[in-house]
């Protein structure tokens, strides 16, 4: 099973300390990392700062287009039912929702990363000793936000993002 995990940080830089945190637990083997993005939103800004293809963590099991369609939700379309009503979207917004990733996980996700913010989208595999990483991870200041992807809906998301 597959976790989706987004840490919420009190500051546009957090997300990115985290990040090189995490690849160093990953190195360390108490982590597996699919998949990552950081979103950064500084103060002053009307819009957060989304990675675009090239600046996605190389790891890359879902690819940009995944990323963009889910920050998309988050972030650029004020109510699900626009995204819905877009042919191709509805499929792809269903395929999410039976995956774990609802609308009430898009909807926390958009109500606490705000102006000022940063966030770390990581996608993880395995399973990881939650306890351990967390303890590794202590001395930051985050609010973590996840949702569990069965295997069979992950895959679907494969299919429909990799590679794009």
């Amino acid at each position: 099973m597959a976790t989706l995990s987004v840490l919420k940080f009190n500051d546009p830089g957090g997300a990115d300390r985290v990040l090189i945190a995490l690849q160093g637990l990953q190195e360390q083997q108490m982590i597996t990392l699919e998949d990552a993005a950081v979103v950064s939103w500084p103060q002053g800004k009307k819009r957060p700062l989304v990675p675009q293809g090239h600046e996605m963590t190389g790891y890359g099991a879902l690819g940009g287009a995944f990323w963009g369609f889910l920050f998309g939700l988050i972030f650029f379309v004020p109510f699900l039912g626009a995204a819905a009503g877009a042919g191709a979207g509805a499929a792809l917004l269903g395929s999410l929702d039976k995956g774990g990733i609802d609308e009430q996980f898009i909807k926390e996700v958009g109500e606490k990363v705000t102006e000022g913010t940063s966030a770390l989208f990581v996608l993880t595999s395995g399973a990881p000793d939650r306890e351990r990483v967390m303890a590794e991870l202590k001395q930051y200041d985050f609010e973590i936000i996840w949702t569990n992807l069965p295997e069979e809906q992950l895959q679907q998301l494969l299919e429909v993002f990799a590679q794009q």
